[in-house]
């Protein structure tokens, strides 16, 4: 082959990259490209996003690398070509111009994204140039891991057990990137990363984050985590402590490979590295699901579940958006979500629950707000575990079970350290009403510098309560 084209979505990287990888494999000479799809960005509830400022940054550092691996491959040095508009319309459009033969990219499973690739595929046959697809953002894909009778697993647990069983077999593929020199094919004149301001959009407040970013910084939270990897199991619970590794944005857009995760996994072993790559198997199982059931995105896995009477709690679905529902560390959680576009994956059980199982409303309008904010969202994963928390989904907890909001907290905050960080007005408050605020009398609340009610919000529901209405809700359904 003459020439090819490198689509860049989810693989914002230099390294380890499959499609990267195959074009230098199969043509003599290699473009890069990405696109600011305008068929996402038009539907972003905001013109500024955390999420295009994590994007415009690896970018950067992409268009930086392809140059560095020209230049050490004796090349005259590559870069990164950058268009803005509808991909299904600039991407055919930028492969004739260039003339390729065919356009190459990592693998999509998203319902959306596979029909815009269909398109794309469809316009480039017209004008006779070829569309490869190769996996990458997941170790296993599609068919790959299927129960004994040749069917999708519904069920985590045995899904994981089979995962592991492949990978202990195949082991991880290594998508080196070595091109030859002149492979990469230099930019044309004046070709630079457009800035967001050019496209109509700013970072919002990403910069005061300080969010490691791009490969580099993707690099930086790789290492950091594997000095911490081992104490995983017992500290990724705890909001309050440095468990996590944080890594999750750079997963989602690519500028860390999944492979290089499982890899770090399998050296460093013990239970916090086999905790964490649970973890990351559950990533791989709900794309699965979404692959195989499209129909998740607006509806429930268990289709019974459809019938299910859900509350029309406006003030109640403000509240919580707001962070002011009266429970600590659900309102903690959702400030956290709000002023950084990060919550700690425990506090999106405890929030998601409260939604769904004493709020009583609907998982998808909760899925669509951590849609609208998250920095690391991700469709497959955000909506498995929605419906997880709401009691729809795929090995879904059971029904009858509801997070108590206090309890979470003393169990996972117990000195309300996390808490008192994002709600300054109860910074004061004692250890021993932390948790349940109105619980203080008025004496307790003058001490404390907060008036519940009025600085701080009672509580919107009484759990006991909602609970019971909840069994309700969901035992009509069952019968």
């Amino acid at each position: 082959m003459n020439s090819a084209l490198v689509w860049f979505r989810r693989d914002l990287r230099a390294h380890d990259h499959a499609a990267l990888h195959h074009a230098l494999t199969h043509a003599e000479r290699v473009h890069c490209a990405f696109v600011f799809d305008t068929g996402i960005l038009d539907a972003l509830p905001s013109r500024s996003d955390r999420r295009l400022g994590f994007i415009h940054a690896a970018l950067i550092e992409l268009d930086a690398a392809l140059d560095a691996a020209s230049r050490t491959a004796g090349g005259q040095g590559a870069g990164l070509i950058v268009r803005h508009g509808r991909a299904d319309a600039v991407l055919p459009a930028l492969a004739a111009e260039l003339g390729v033969d065919a356009v190459y990219a990592g693998r999509d499973y998203e319902p959306a994204a596979i029909e815009r690739d269909s398109r794309v595929a469809t316009a480039l046959a017209g004008r006779g140039i070829g569309f490869r697809d190769y996996k990458d953002q997941v170790v296993f894909e599609r068919d790959e891991v299927l129960t004994q009778g040749g069917t999708p697993f519904s069920v985590f647990t045995p899904y994981r057990k089979a995962w592991l069983k492949r990978l202990a077999a195949e082991g991880l593929v290594d998508w080196a990137v070595a091109p030859h020199a002149g492979a990469l094919a230099q930019k044309s004149a004046g070709e630079t990363v457009p800035t967001l301001a050019s496209i109509g959009f700013d970072a919002g407040n990403l910069a005061e984050l300080k969010l490691p970013l791009g490969t580099s910084g993707g690099r930086a939270l790789l290492e950091d985590f594997r000095g911490r990897i081992a104490r995983y199991q017992a500290t990724r619970d705890f909001p309050a402590l440095k468990g996590p590794s944080y890594l999750s944005p750079h997963l989602r857009f690519g500028t860390v490979s999944i492979r290089e995760l499982v890899d770090l996994a399998g050296q460093a072993g013990g239970a916090g590295a086999d905790t964490w790559l649970s973890e990351l198997v559950w990533r791989e199982f709900y794309q699965m699901i979404l692959w195989h059931h499209p129909r998740v995105v607006e509806s429930a896995f268990r289709p019974e579940y459809e019938r299910i009477r859900w509350a029309d709690d406006e003030p109640g679905f403000a509240a919580w958006c707001a962070g002011r529902t009266g429970y600590p560390l659900v309102d903690a959680g959702m400030r956290q979500l709000a002023q950084t576009g990060y919550m700690h994956n425990r506090l999106r059980m405890v929030t998601a629950s409260f939604l769904t199982k004493d709020l009583g409303i609907d998982w998808r309008r909760g899925e669509r707000h951590f849609a609208a904010l998250l920095n690391d969202y991700d469709l497959a994963a955000n909506n498995g575990g929605w419906q997880w928390a709401a009691s729809t989904g795929c090995d879904a907890q059971p029904w009858f079970r509801i997070f108590n909001p206090v309890t979470q907290s003393e169990k996972f905050d117990p000195e309300g350290r996390f808490i008192r960080r994002y709600l300054p007005e109860l910074a004061k408050v004692p250890d021993r009403f932390i948790h349940a605020p109105w619980k203080m009398d008025a004496m307790d609340q003058r001490a404390a510098g907060v008036r519940i009610g009025i600085d701080y919000p009672g509580p919107i529901v009484d759990h006991a309560v909602a609970r019971e209405q909840t069994l309700v809700r969901y035992g009509v359904v069952r019968g």
